[in-house]
């Protein structure tokens, strides 16, 4: 006999495990199929344990720089094996915590893989063993997406890696090359230069982080540089070969070819939406460059069967998929929730510097027929950045020239990531210049080079 649910909820990811506690919060009767981990790759094998190995890698450069604050210190050593020991034990915790929050609220989870099996009906499977047939009018898909291949740098799990081997490498290599300059190639080749890997990072697109503003770019860029890291841009990566306990990339750009050997390479070059063996066969849901195809609150093209995050499509957030997961819940729920309006998710990159951004780029926001007005402001003429020794960077504010609207911003410097929720939440509220410029930052923090960049754009900024 079929199990009986109101939903049943296809990943226990971001998306997947938050929709499920939503539901169950307004009564519903709920089931969460996963075939691996709850928390999914986010907590287990992205956001979480890279946040973790990342604060090693700061801490390790905080102690390699104690002369500047007046310290020393000899023989300063780590122990990798300990470093990456404890972005597991980081991200297993909060994998238990999942766990108990669903047990809490009631929601029963099943061990398994789930596929459509007919209009409301779900087959759930292990090890290709029947484990149960579940029956609900509604069915979130929220099975997530993985690292795209290249074919001939296929990841093999000893030389050439995807970020599950990254998360826990087996040896700390002399040299490196990062395939991929985007977040999660940035954070990688951060992560391992800081840890003292000679990195080369190479991409395809005439900049690094080419979702980002230029001028946030270009900043990293030359920081990057500054540290030591070699960054090729402009580049294809024409073939790799493995040599001994080692890997050559060959790469063409600026109409040369060169070889760079290393001892480890990372692919990090895009991700594909899990839409295999879901059932969509028969269906009505329509498939786009392995991304399910929604409306603005997640219903596909069959009746009953939604989805959200990574599996839809840009942008590939955490956040943007548990968002998704509440919007979806209380729209079925027959609540009116404003739909997740994709220029207010702001993206965080957690390299150093750190990166973060909401909304328009300037050159978007000229290309869709603004007239903009542009504030920036360094962190050199910011007291807290430079008492903490991390005076670099800056913050960019991009309004509408007639309106006063936040159009976009972006921020590269000390902890921007924390940052960048002032500004989401402008968007959100539809904040003009006149509120940010009325708005009392607290002095002296870090924060206050957001209220200086909307005073440049204004003609009025005080401290530069």
């Amino acid at each position: 006999m079929a199990e009986q649910f109101d939903l049943v909820v296809v990943g226990g990811g971001p998306g997947g495990y938050v929709a499920a506690i939503r539901a169950a919060q307004l009564k519903m009767k709920v089931a969460l199929v996963e075939r691996e981990h709850l928390g999914g790759i986010c907590l287990n094998w992205g956001c979480i344990p890279t946040k973790a190995l990342l604060r090693a890698s700061e801490i390790n450069h905080l102690l390699h720089s104690l002369d500047q604050y007046g310290f020393a210190a000899d023989n300063i050593r780590y122990d990798f094996a300990k470093v990456v020991k404890r972005s597991r034990q980081v991200a297993s915790q909060l994998s238990s915590g999942v766990k108990g929050l669903l047990k809490k609220n009631k929601v029963t989870v099943f061990d398994g893989h789930g596929k459509l099996a007919g209009p409301g009906r779900l087959a759930v499977s292990k090890d290709g063993k029947a484990v149960a047939e579940i029956q609900a009018k509604h069915i979130i898909l929220a099975t997530g997406a993985r690292a795209r291949v290249i074919p001939g740098i296929e990841p093999d799990g000893r030389l050439i890696w995807s970020y599950r081997e990254a998360l826990q490498p087996d040896i700390m290599p002399k040299k490196l090359i990062v395939i991929g300059s985007g977040a999660i190639g940035s954070e990688f080749a951060s992560f391992f230069l800081n840890m003292g890997a000679e990195v080369t990072l190479i991409e395809v697109m005439d900049r690094i982080l080419p979702v980002e503003d230029a001028e946030v770019s270009t900043f990293v860029q030359k920081s990057f540089a500054k540290q030591g890291m070699k960054v090729i841009t402009g580049a294809r990566v024409q073939g790799v070969r493995k040599s001994g306990d080692g890997v050559i990339a060959v790469i063409e750009a600026a109409n040369k070819v060169t070889e760079i050997q290393a001892d480890r390479l990372i692919s990090a070059v895009g991700i594909v939406g899990n839409v295999e063996n879901l059932g969509l066969e028969g269906t009505k849901v329509k498939v786009e460059k392995t991304h399910v195809i929604t409306d603005e609150y997640g219903r596909t093209g069959e009746d009953g069967v939604y989805a959200i995050g990574d599996l839809t499509g840009a942008p590939w957030l955490a956040h943007k998929a548990s968002h998704e997961g509440i919007v979806v819940v209380e729209a079925i729920a027959g609540q009116h929730p404003h739909p997740v309006e994709i220029s207010n998710i702001p993206g965080c990159t957690y390299c150093r510097p750190q990166v973060a951004s909401v909304g328009l780029t300037e050159a978007k926001a000229r290309e869709l027929g603004h007239e903009v007005r542009v504030g920036r402001f360094p962190f050199i003429g910011n007291g807290k950045a430079i008492a903490l020794g991390e005076p670099e960077g800056f913050v960019k504010t991009v309004f509408d020239a007639r309106t006063g609207a936040l159009l976009g911003a972006h921020m590269v410097g000390p902890e921007v990531t924390e940052m960048i929720q002032g500004y989401t939440i402008a968007r959100t509220l539809e904040t003009t210049e006149a509120e940010l410029m009325h708005t009392v930052f607290p002095h002296p923090t870090v924060s206050e080079a957001m209220h200086e960049s909307v005073l440049d754009a204004y003609g009025r900024v005080i401290h530069i």
